[in-house]
């Protein structure tokens, strides 16, 4: 014991040490200081108006000033957009502008393009008009002058067919007369419609008309702009001919419903070329002026898109100070503004230079006051990463996040992660090609960062180097496994084994014969097409998933150690700290230490005999299974410890606490006085917590259950590590698979197409099967081992993340 207790805390896994600080800023500076400590990113501010609404906090006049203003923003950055304007580059150095400066302007910007774009709209829809009656004129025109024509024929038709008819005075109704000029009461209209109403117009104007109507029409062999719509349609041009007010009524009624736009066209054929020359005039007209319209607006777009992306930021800043000190306390009759808030203990001398600058740059007379106190609430976690080893972090946060000051498991993340993920997916050939991929992204991580990527592929770039060990651990897994796209090679030198005739014939059945020393590195290629290829395989990679899980357990049970060491919490060290590592090792990591005598010995015991009977029959003789002298004692002594190592786990600690809270309230049941004092020996480096009534039946359950949780875990958790082992070994059946049946089988044929569609077929494979569903396979394999086997050991995971005001935190998406 009192060696564990010498043991060094390892501070280079906590978090960043905090401390809860209060800031008292006169006005006319908490504008100012704010702002440089949004620039320091280094203080997590407390809302000390929780409950205020947004709008009975004293700065939402300005946040509501901000949030038009990101609208105005917005609203410029849609119009750049559609407008498929070029904005220039972002230049380096501009002078600062004022934000009342910067609301006036942005309100001018907007006014004009209002004003702009209204003009632009009323322009285009005279333009679409004109479009379409030049287009009526052109069409109608044909009409009229062959209905003309056709009227002279169709008078004959009617004299010598209808007329001589006893019941046409019945059923005419176009012409009043039979017999007379119909030309005085014949009337058209004509306009234009969407192709797609066409045939349900004339269906209408049928009925409504009772058939008294002639409907003539023709494409208008062009796409035109709706003036109504603005939507680019395909349409007909049409002309009706009736006759009476009460026709014509109808038939405007129903242009209305369909939304056919009706043009005026002249009879005669003069008129129509008057007309038609003064709407090509008016039309040229309008371009140019549309032009010039879209010029001037481009540029003054232009003009805009050059300084957006400063205004933006700077609104966005704007808008973040006066959300924070919404979160301050303001005292009216002090004139000042109180704020709370967390910050890591290495920062306090900048977060102090940057509030007495604050102070000389707005001349304020007095000082701010920054001082530390007590906290009540615990403090947040705070880890300092890098480019590397922030998607570690990330993993882990995934989880959850740390407790403050817990260990982090990403310190150990960064190498164990990458390696079990080897193991499962150990080939260095899809090595090489994952790490050709993590180069990529890692050499062009300054273009992709500024990039929209993907989600797949933003996913991928912040997991870069996650992947680049991956790949290097492959590699290396790879090499051990002798596998290059599941052929084995001769790298490290000739094999161990030979035929046992010269010819070869009979090695997968008789077998292969040792004539030298061992293969220097890894599996022996000969080992491939063997007789004894998967048993062998089978053998070193189950008992090596054995023995990988067993160490990073007993790892997570050493850190649980440090933890409780770090919180001087002695009664998790003598009474949980002790008997898990006890129970664990008196079991499995016994079983890993035969399995490393056996390799070394070289002796035939049935491991699976030696540790189902350890249990069944620990008394009886071992026999030929025995590897070593005292085997037997030694595994009823370990037996022993194992039942004693329950009990240990489960009793004494609620018994304890018991006897400590009845000690410290001498049998009687006091509350806890509600004081700002916090004793710094009970608590050290945290906030204090508020005390709930100690309750012996949910501390006793609580105990029992993470007991029989850790029982019934080793054995289970021991298990799970073998997905290492089948993993691996699906993993290069799958390339056999496919080398074999697909790449070999194709290359076999004497036919240039058939290997083609073999190499395509093995690519495409190797590809989406392998270098994809199989690396997001093991990745997440790997990633439950963390979560529940390795982290589930020590890890709590309840903290929250340090979450400071910053600047650079803002995202570029609009609020």
């Amino acid at each position: 014991m009192k060696f564990l207790e010498n043991l060094p805390v390892m501070d280079f896994m906590r978090s960043e040490k905090m401390t809860f600080v209060q800031l008292i800023m006169p006005v006319e500076s908490a504008h100012r200081a704010i702002s440089y400590l949004g620039e320091l990113g280094l203080l997590q501010f407390k809302d000390l108006n929780d409950g205020k609404s947004p709008f009975q906090r004293t700065f939402v006049n300005q946040v509501k000033r901000c949030g038009e203003m990101s609208r105005k923003l917005r609203f410029f950055k849609d119009q750049i957009s559609k407008a498929g304007v070029v904005v220039s580059a972002h230049p380096g150095m501009q002078p600062d502008i004022d934000l009342e400066e910067l609301e006036m302007k942005l309100s001018e910007h907007e006014t004009e393009l209002i004003e702009m774009n209204s003009n632009s709209e009323k322009l285009g829809q005279a333009y679409n008009e004109l479009q379409e009656f030049k287009l009526v004129l052109q069409k109608a025109g044909s009409f009229l002058v062959s209905t003309k024509s056709h009227a002279v024929a169709e008078e004959r038709e009617l004299d010598e067919n209808i007329y001589s008819r006893d019941d046409y005075v019945e059923s005419a109704s176009l012409l009043e007369e039979p017999g007379t000029s119909n030309q005085a009461g014949l009337r058209f209209i004509s306009g234009i419609i969407c192709k797609t109403k066409a045939l349900r117009f004339e269906r209408m104007l049928f009925r409504a008309t009772r058939g008294n109507m002639f409907f003539n029409q023709a494409p208008a062999e062009q796409y035109v702009i709706d003036p109504l719509s603005t939507e680019v349609v395909e349409k007909t041009v049409f002309v009706v001919f009736f006759s009476g007010e009460q026709a014509k009524a109808k038939i405007m009624k129903i242009c209305e419903a369909f939304g056919a736009n009706c043009y005026p066209v002249p009879e005669d054929t003069t008129k129509q070329r008057q007309i038609t020359r003064e709407v090509l005039s008016r039309l040229s007209e309008l371009e140019a002026t549309l032009d010039a319209g879209i010029r001037h607006r481009n540029t003054a777009l232009s003009e805009i898109g050059f300084h957006l992306r400063k205004w933006t930021i700077r609104v966005r800043k704007e808008k973040a100070v006066y959300d924070t000190l919404n979160m301050l306390n303001f005292d009216v009759t002090k004139k000042c503004l109180v704020g709370e808030g967390w910050c890591p203990i290495f920062a306090k001398p900048q977060l102090q230079e940057a509030l007495q600058r604050a102070t000389i740059d707005s001349n304020s007379q007095v000082g701010i006051i920054f001082h530390v106190m007590d906290a009540v609430e615990s403090p947040p976690t705070y880890f300092r990463t890098n480019r590397f080893t922030n998607a570690y972090q990330e993993i882990v946060d995934a989880y959850g996040v740390a407790r403050y000051q817990e260990a982090n498991p990403a310190v150990y993340t960064v190498i164990t992660f990458p390696f079990l993920f080897a193991v499962m997916f150990g080939d260095w050939g899809h090595g090489i090609c994952l790490l050709v991929g993590a180069l990529f992204l890692v050499a062009r991580e300054k273009k992709l960062g500024s990039q929209k990527l993907g989600s797949f592929l933003e996913m991928a770039f912040g997991g870069r180097y996650v992947i680049l060990l991956m790949a290097l651990f492959s590699i290396y897994c790879g090499l051990i496994y002798n596998e290059f796209f599941s052929v084995p090679y001769h790298i490290f030198g000739e094999s161990a084994y030979k035929c046992r005739d010269t010819t070869c014939s009979d090695s997968h059945t008789v077998g292969l014969v040792k004539y030298r020393d061992p293969y220097p590195f890894g599996v022996d290629p000969s080992w491939r097409g063997s007789r004894s290829e998967l048993p062998f395989l089978n053998s070193l990679k189950m008992k090596m998933s054995i023995l990988l899980g067993i160490t990073q357990m007993n790892l997570g049970i050493i850190l649980s150690y440090f933890n409780a060491k770090f919180f001087g919490s002695s009664l998790d060290i003598r009474y949980q700290f002790i008997p898990q590592l006890i129970f664990l090792n008196s079991l499995f990591g016994y079983l890993a230490l035969l399995i490393v005598i056996k390799w070394c010995t070289g002796s035939k015991a049935d491991l699976y005999h030696v540790m189902i009977y350890m249990f069944l029959s620990p008394t009886d003789d071992l026999g030929e299974n025995e590897l070593f002298w005292g085997q037997r004692p030694l595994q009823i002594l370990l037996l022993i410890l194992a039942l004693v190592a329950v009990p240990w786990m489960l009793f004494p600690k609620p018994f304890i606490l018991r006897k400590l809270h009845s000690e410290r309230f001498q049998g009687r049941s006091y509350g806890i006085l509600g004081t700002s004092e916090m004793d710094s020996d009970v608590e050290p480096d945290s906030a204090r917590q508020r005390h709930e009534e100690f309750n012996f039946s949910e501390v006793f359950v609580h105990q029992m259950i993470h007991s029989i949780e850790f029982v019934l875990g080793a054995v289970s958790n021991t298990a799970s590590y073998l997905r290492l082992w089948a993993l691996s070994l699906a993993h290069s059946e799958l390339s056999t698979v496919f080398y074999e049946k697909v790449l070999l089988l194709a290359w076999g044929y004497d036919n240039f197409a058939i290997r083609m569609v073999g190499l395509l077929v093995f690519a495409f494979a190797t590809a989406f099967i392998l270098l994809m569903m199989e690396t997001l396979s093991a990745f997440l394999h790997a990633l439950r081992l963390h979560w529940v086997e390795y982290q589930g050991k020590f890890y709590h995971g309840d903290g929250y993340k340090f979450a400071p005001f910053s600047f650079s935190s803002l995202c570029d998406e609009e609020d």
